[in-house]
This record gives structure tokens, C-alpha cells and sequence, in this order.
């Protein structure tokens, strides 16, 4: 149990979620959802940058290939992405573990508000299996 990747801030993020849904229900915007959530973290003292551009990188060059743009990004540690709708896809969970394979954070959380049951999926993708970093450094020296 003690390995868990940042456990304490994603315990904290999950209880933030938990209150909004517990607030707001069902049923809302997306907007809405991620303005509570703002509001959530900031009551929860947890620094969260909506909106926040993170760059993704070649695995042959370790070159920028662009930016990504996800709902938040919790203490520059873990990225969550909100949904708002009846389900979930199957392409918004791989799109969020691509994120996490070709950028620098490792954790990443997907929360759907508007589903029969508050869902969230936690995805984990570590830096020590991301050769693409290593390219970074050498580019960077």
C-alpha cells in the first residue's frame, strides 16, 4: 500500500469529485461540473490550473509535437479530464492513457458526472517507462 503513486493528492482529488457530485447531481454541464470542481480544489487548498497546455513529445526525437489542453492539471502532478454525458467511451479512456504514455505526468484521472454512477478512472502511465524523457534531457543539455 505504501507504493501507491502520490496517494494522499489523489485521495484528496476523489474527495473533491465526490463532494461536487454529492452538491451538484447529475445531469449539469460539463462547464458547470469544472467550475465546482475549481472551486472544490481551491476550497480543498489543492493548486489546479484549468486549461493548462502540456506538450507532447516525439518518441524518436523527443521533439515537441504539440500541445494538449486537459480540463485540469492538480499540483503539476495529475491530469483529470470531466465528461458530461449518459457514458463513457472507450476512446475517452484510451485518449487519456495516450496523454499519459506521451507527456510527462504519470497519473491521470477521468470523471464522468452524468452517468447512473459517478465514474471515475484512475490511469497510470510512469515516467521510468517513457524513453522519450531521456531524449528530452539530451536535447535540453
Amino acid at each position: 500500500m505504501d507504493k501507491i503513486l502520490e496517494k494522499d493528492l489523489c485521495y484528496k482529488i476523489q474527495g473533491c469529485v465526490y463532494n461536487v457530485m454529492n452538491k451538484y447531481g447529475r445531469g449539469l454541464k460539463e462547464s458547470i461540473y469544472q467550475n465546482a470542481l475549481a472551486e472544490e480544489f481551491l476550497a480543498q487548498d489543492l493548486k489546479a490550473e484549468g486549461q493548462k497546455r502540456i506538450n507532447i513529445y516525439s518518441f524518436d526525437t523527443g521533439k515537441k509535437l504539440g500541445t494538449y489542453i486537459p480540463d485540469f492539471v492538480i499540483k503539476d502532478k495529475v491530469i483529470l479530464e470531466i465528461k458530461a454525458s449518459t457514458f463513457i467511451m472507450k476512446q475517452d479512456i484510451e485518449q487519456q492513457r495516450s496523454y499519459l504514455r506521451i507527456s510527462e505526468y504519470e497519473i491521470g484521472y477521468l470523471v464522468n458526472f452524468c452517468t447512473e454512477e459517478l465514474y471515475i478512472k484512475r490511469s497510470i502511465h510512469t515516467n521510468d517507462r517513457k524513453d522519450f524523457l531521456r531524449l528530452i534531457e539530451k536535447t535540453n543539455l
